[in-house]
């Protein structure tokens, strides 16, 4: 049998598809379907998009990555010991939001949200980090897309289940259920071995911080770099604003929370899984930087087409169909950013230098996101949409100059040698 096959079979792979369901829970839960929550509770939307500025550990995370690699708790290790410790803190935490009361106490619930964005981020950390640690090299490719499918399990639970939860019994049940599947993951955390790299770890904390930030800013001129990094930030910055106000959409437009989630979430878990496997055949056939191109514009029109649903008013067709099309350009687009920022990083710093740059993949949701509310109000709904369809346009330009269509992605492979 083929080794690669015979992985498939291996416990790790069920390890890799559990942690990235974990890693994968808390994101919407104190994003989309927490706003769902705070508008049926008549928050205005102003204060409902200042919330996306309680994700901001989603974009610093790389500044304490290096901490998480130098530094061992006293219990299981390494990497099961920080893991153990943010499922515990995220699993209390989604058990206090679920106990609040967001319609006479926002600034509360603004408080469990940062704490439980924190740890969730430092839990990404240490996923993506186990993830590369317990995998075969020749296990990597399938072991990475069953983490990736976790994780956007995950987020069809947090959102389309969550949802309908919510609208049969109520929110307090459905946070204290989310709660119940942390629990889930710790067992998982406690079960699963602790990784064995045979590689020596940063001996000290300024190894750990400066070793991979020095290599990314000197592997290109400081211009070419920051240019990569500005890209980055700006590429998804017009699809990110848009969903950040997708669910007080819907339930403006009069869309119940049931058929939210039984056909906006659902449609849009199966269209983002299609766009992935479709995109990475795309990308085989044209490769990354062309297809960059071909995905960037393909997002910007079917944000667009939200406008049309604006328009159209309440309509369950028009709505699976506007879905449809955005989640699956949208998954294509996901499959080229991912694999572009993979090829930047240097496999010695390989934690670190994707924490960095997933961090900044986040900023729009969380920077960006924090106007959407008051854009939506100013502008309406359509406006707000054209907006942010106008938003894709300078991470478009940016593509001129880091992978020009006829020109080289890279010129030439990362360097995996020093110290």
């Amino acid at each position: 049998m083929n080794p690669v096959v015979r992985s498939i079979f291996q416990w790790r792979m069920l390890v890799v598809f559990l942690m990235g369901f974990s890693s994968g829970l808390p994101l919407l839960l104190i994003g989309g379907t927490l706003k769902a929550w705070l508008r049926q509770e008549n928050i205005d939307l102003t204060t409902i998009g200042l919330l996306s500025l309680t994700g901001l550990p989603y974009t610093l995370k790389f500044l304490w990555a290096p901490a998480m690699d130098r530094f061992v708790p006293p219990w299981l290790g390494r990497r099961r010991g920080w893991l153990a410790l943010c499922q515990a803190v995220l699993t209390a935490g989604f058990i206090a939001i679920g106990l609040s009361e967001p319609g006479t106490s926002v600034g509360s619930v603004a408080v469990l949200a940062v704490i439980v964005a924190f740890f969730s981020a430092s839990q990404d950390i240490v996923v993506d980090a186990y993830r590369r640690e317990i995998l075969k090299d020749e296990e990597l490719g399938f072991g990475m897309a069953l983490g990736i499918n976790g994780y956007r399990a995950a987020m069809w639970v947090a959102t389309a289940l969550a949802l309908v939860l919510a609208g049969i019994f109520s929110w307090t049940f459905t946070y204290l259920a989310m709660a119940t599947l942390m629990v889930i993951g710790i067992g998982v955390t406690l079960a699963a071995p602790e990784p064995y790299t045979g590689l020596r770890p940063p001996t000290s904390l300024k190894e750990a911080v400066i070793g991979p930030f020095k290599e990314f800013f000197t592997r290109e001129s400081l211009g070419k770099a920051l240019l990569i990094l500005s890209f980055i930030v700006l590429y998804k910055t017009g699809d990110s604003m848009a969903n950040e106000m997708l669910n007080p959409f819907y339930i403006d437009l009069g869309f119940s929370l049931e058929a939210i989630g039984g056909i906006a979430k659902t449609v849009g878990l199966t269209g983002t899984i299609l766009g992935a496997v479709l995109g990475g055949l795309i990308i085989l056939k044209l490769g990354i930087r062309r297809s960059l191109w071909v995905f960037g514009l393909f997002q910007a029109i079917s944000t667009a087409s939200f406008v049309i649903l604006a328009l159209g008013g309440k309509s369950i067709p028009l709505l699976a169909m506007v879905v449809a099309f955005e989640t699956l350009t949208g998954g294509m687009g996901t499959a080229a950013y991912a694999g572009y920022m993979a090829s930047l990083t240097n496999k010695r710093f390989t934690a670190t230098q994707y924490a960095l740059l997933s961090s900044l993949m986040g900023v729009p949701r969380v920077v960006f996101g924090a106007t959407t509310g008051a854009i939506a109000e100013q502008l309406g709904w359509s406006g707000f949409f054209v907006f942010c369809t106008l938003a894709a346009a300078p991470g478009m330009v940016l593509l001129a100059w880091i992978a020009p269509w006829n020109g080289d992605l890279a010129a030439e492979p990362v360097r995996e040698t020093g110290t």
